[in-house]
């Protein structure tokens, strides 16, 4: 009777989160309009007020679940949702303010300090919990600059997470996933391409920072090798997102810090693959993830599994780091005209130059070279059409009268009578 009551508790808890999201980012589209709250990197505005409308109802939900009695959380992921709340405040504000992100590293980081337990991971593991915790929850963030695949992404792991949670008998965590995998899902609603409403610093952050503490709060009292290779498992779709962007921008000798379409989504695109496409790949690729994470956690397969999910992350950034993003190609000797690219920046489209830019050019100048020659070779007093006819026949390349034709034509006309 308790399993049964459960399931149905959670089941109501579920879909009054998917509900009010739903209904609550629809609401939160134009006040984020008329703010100018907005995604600018994008081909059109996007509004970011989709996070709050996640953190609100998943924390008033959680809350009105607990106070009732009917999901109680616990301790353990009150702390945890507390300090989700916290840094998804942190996001807002840089959402509306433009926060530098060592401000919002430094905030995440502070906040992990308060949820790992220290007491069974040991101070040196829980030290690099709480940097593991604060870069994968940037890592997070970096997966809204598409359409629908922070959301995706962000369900997937919810579920795997909580499924993880819920092996350990730890209710209030799982709980607390399944309502904030519900809220994603509602928010899909209005995210999915072409998006309506994005997540933004505050809805990502507070999705990234809860997935990531709730999976090392499962994850402790395993021995840190394993648990490592759980995590990244568990995260594997925005740790390679992550580690492609750092790589491709050190490598094109760009800022760390500068945005560009660098991305997982953004080089997909630039293979063809739509943004739907993006999207279910991207989401096929963290499922797949996910379970093997789930298997090596319940003990169902061993602990190499979770290397041939790095190994895997790591092909598939080698292979994007050979998509261009940063500008068009250098156009070699002798290639045709290219098809339009779309270069960094805000959608702008630039369109390639012509055939053999410095040929034509040097062409050009021997044509007006030999024109002039032309004009200035023809004697003084003369009419100037062998000059005319020399420049002509050099501009424009048409079929010229024979010596036959002209004395045919200079000739007098010659009338017969009768």
């Amino acid at each position: 009777m308790s399993v049964l009551y459960g399931i149905a508790a959670a089941t109501v808890t579920a879909t009054a989160s998917f509900l009010l999201t739903a209904v609550l980012a629809a609401l939160l589209r134009a006040p984020a309009l008329r703010l100018a709250v907005v995604d600018r990197r994008r081909r059109r505005p996007v509004p970011l007020l989709g996070g709050v409308a996640v953190v609100l109802v998943t924390a008033v939900v959680a809350w009105a679940g607990d106070r009732a009695g009917v999901v109680p959380l616990g301790p353990a992921a009150g702390r945890l949702l507390a300090a989700a709340t916290v840094v998804g405040a942190l996001g807002l504000a840089a959402d509306v303010w433009r926060l530098r992100r060592r401000w919002l590293l430094a905030g995440t980081a502070v906040a992990a300090a308060c949820v790992v337990p220290y007491g069974e991971t040991g101070p040196v593991a829980g030290a690099l919990a709480v940097g593991w915790v604060a870069l994968v929850t940037g890592a997070f963030r970096g997966l809204d600059h598409a359409d629908g695949v922070a959301g995706t992404v962000g369900v997937v792991t919810a579920f795997g997470v909580g499924a993880c949670a819920a092996v350990e008998l730890m209710d209030g965590p799982a709980v607390l996933l399944l309502v904030l995998a519900a809220a994603l899902a509602g928010f899909l609603l209005h995210n999915w391409h072409p998006a309506r409403i994005a997540l933004g610093a505050c809805g990502s952050l507070f999705t990234g920072f809860l997935l990531t503490g709730a999976a090392v709060l499962a994850r402790s009292g395993y021995g840190p090798v394993g648990g490592a290779g759980v995590l990244c498992a568990l995260t594997a779709v925005p740790v390679a997102d992550a580690v492609l962007v750092l790589l491709s921008r050190r490598l094109a000798g760009r800022p760390l810090s500068r945005g560009g379409p660098d991305h997982l989504a953004h080089r997909l695109r630039r293979l063809g693959i739509t943004a739907q496409g993006a999207v279910v790949v991207l989401g096929g690729v963290a499922l797949c993830a996910v379970v093997v994470g789930v298997l090596a956690h319940t003990g169902r397969v061993g602990g190499q599994a979770a290397l041939w999910v790095a190994g895997g992350a790591a092909a598939g950034v080698l292979g994007l780091l050979r998509v261009r993003v940063y500008g068009p190609a250098r156009l070699r000797r002798g290639a045709g005209v290219r098809a339009p690219v779309r270069p960094a920046g805000r959608g702008a489209r630039a369109w390639a130059v012509v055939r053999r830019p410095r040929i034509v050019v040097r062409r050009a100048r021997t044509v007006v070279r030999r024109a002039r020659a032309g004009v200035s070779q023809a004697p003084r007093g003369a009419t100037g059409v062998a000059g005319g006819a020399s420049f002509r026949a050099a501009i424009f390349p048409v079929r010229q009268a024979t010596s036959t034709e002209n004395a045919q034509v200079g000739a007098p006309l010659r009338v017969r009578n009768g």
